[in-house]
C-alpha cells in the first residue's frame, strides 16, 4: 500500500515534467520541418511559470472550477495507471475530465469558445469509441482489464497490432495534430483565437496545459505496456509513435468535422473486427 502510494506521487511529480520535455522536443522538431529554429526544447516550461504569474481574470467561476477539474482527472488517471489499477476505470476518469474542460468553454459567451468547446466534443467523439474498443480487445487478448494482468501478457503488440494503430490515432486526435486539429491549433497560421482556449487565460490556461501534458503521457504509456517485456522498448516505441504523429502534423492539412468523423469510426470498427479476427486465428 505505502509502496503504490509512493509510485503515486513520483508520478504524478515526473509525468508533467516529461510531457513539457515532449512537448518542447515537438516544438524543436517541427520548426526543423518547416525551416526555421524554433523556440529552445524548454519554452513550454517557460510558458508554463509565465502564464502563472500573469493576473487571474475570471470569466466566470464554473469555468475555473472546470479547470481544476480537468486537470485533477488527469492527474488521478495518470496515478492509477502506474499503480496498475482498472484500465476502463480510467478511461471513465479521463472523459470525465474533459467533459469538464469542453463544459467550462461552453460555459462562457465568446462564440470563439463555443465552436471551439463544440469542435472538442466532436473530437471526443472520434476517439472515445476507439479507446473503448481498445480497452475491449485487450480484454479479449487478456481476459482481464486489469493492467498488471495485462502486462504479463509481455508482447502484446503481437496480439494486437490493430489497436495500436487506433491508439496511434488517439494520441494522434488527443495532440491536436493534423489533419485533426479542429478544437484548437499551436500553428498561427491556421487559427486567429486558440478555439476552445479562447478564454482560459493566466494561471488557468497554464492548468490546462499542464493536464494536456499528463494525457499525453497516458497515452504514451498505454502504448508503451503493449510490449511489457522489456518497458524500455515500449518506451522506444511509444516514441517512434510520437514522432511519427509530428511528421504527420507537419505534412498533412486539417480536415472537416464531418471527414474526421466518418474517418474514425470506419476505420475503429474495421480494425476492431480485424483485431478481434486475427486474436481468434491465432490462437
Amino acid at each position: 500500500m505505502i509502496k503504490d502510494v509512493i509510485i503515486f506521487i513520483i508520478a504524478l511529480i515526473l509525468t508533467p515534467i516529461v510531457g513539457g520535455f515532449l512537448s518542447g522536443i515537438d516544438r524543436k522538431l517541427t520548426a526543423f520541418i518547416q525551416g526555421r529554429y524554433g523556440p529552445p526544447i524548454w519554452q513550454p516550461f517557460y510558458d508554463i511559470i509565465k502564464l502563472l504569474y500573469k493576473q487571474k481574470i475570471l470569466v466566470n467561476n464554473f469555468q475555473v472550477f472546470s479547470a481544476y477539474m480537468y486537470l485533477l482527472t488527469a492527474m488521478l488517471s495518470v496515478g492509477l495507471f502506474v499503480i496498475k489499477a482498472d484500465l476502463l476505470m480510467i478511461l471513465f476518469v479521463m472523459s470525465a475530465g474533459l467533459v469538464f474542460y469542453i463544459a467550462g468553454a461552453l460555459s462562457t459567451k465568446s462564440p470563439y469558445s463555443q465552436v471551439g468547446a463544440q469542435r472538442e466534443l466532436m473530437q471526443m467523439l472520434a476517439y472515445e469509441p476507439m479507446l473503448i474498443l481498445f480497452v475491449i480487445v485487450l480484454y479479449n487478448a487478456t481476459g482481464s482489464f486489469n493492467i498488471g494482468k495485462i502486462m504479463e501478457h509481455g508482447r502484446l503488440l503481437l496480439d494486437v497490432p490493430f489497436m495500436f494503430i487506433l491508439l496511434a490515432l488517439v494520441l494522434t486526435i488527443k495532440l491536436k495534430k493534423s489533419p485533426f486539429d479542429l478544437s484548437t491549433s499551436e500553428h498561427a497560421h491556421q487559427e486567429l483565437v486558440r478555439g476552445i482556449l479562447t478564454d482560459y487565460s493566466g494561471p488557468y490556461l497554464a492548468l490546462i496545459h499542464i493536464a494536456d501534458w499528463y494525457e499525453m503521457v497516458l497515452i504514451l504509456m498505454m502504448i508503451a505496456i503493449l510490449w511489457s517485456e522489456n518497458l524500455l522498448i515500449g518506451a522506444l516505441i511509444a516514441l517512434l509513435t510520437y514522432f511519427l504523429d509530428i511528421v504527420l502534423d507537419n505534412i498533412t492539412a486539417r480536415m472537416t468535422v464531418k471527414w474526421m468523423l466518418a474517418f474514425s469510426w470506419s476505420i475503429t470498427i474495421l480494425f476492431t473486427i480485424a483485431n478481434i479476427a486475427y486474436i481468434y486465428f491465432r490462437r
